[in-house]
């Protein structure tokens, strides 16, 4: 990216909580929470075909960058990098994150380092696919 500050949010488990290092910004922290809030239900309303689990769930989810411009950037992965809609997901991924009010842009990139594992996922998707 650009000298621009982004905003990140990392790891899916704490995604919602958690923000990188604190930075100044020209959003204020109300609009941060309330387009953090807005971008999860975004990711939620996406999901891997295969499982009845949204990838946010399944912790396809790596990493959300969010430019002081609204321009977003999603880094994710798949299950399985043989996944047959690899080439479809971040298209996916992309229409439902710009469908967030605010968002000017959204591009996803898929990322296989750290390979995904059941361990990224979260409780909520553990129980859904009985994995307790």
């Amino acid at each position: 990216m650009d000298a621009k500050t982004d905003n990140a949010i990392s790891d899916s488990d704490a995604f919602a909580a958690s923000w990188d290092e604190p930075q100044k910004s020209a959003l204020s922290q109300a609009e941060l929470d309330k387009l953090t809030d807005d971008l999860i239900e975004a990711l939620k309303t996406v999901y891997d075909p295969e499982i009845p689990v949204d990838i946010y769930e399944l912790g396809l989810i790596y990493k959300v960058d969010v430019s002081d411009d609204r321009d977003v950037l999603v880094e994710m992965t798949l299950t399985a990098p043989g996944c047959p809609v690899a080439g479809e997901m971040p298209g996916w991924v992309e229409d439902a994150v710009k469908k967030v009010e605010g968002v000017r842009s959204a591009k996803a990139n898929l990322v296989f380092d750290p390979p995904w594992d059941a361990s990224k996922m979260s409780d909520e998707a553990k129980l859904a696919l009985n994995m307790f």
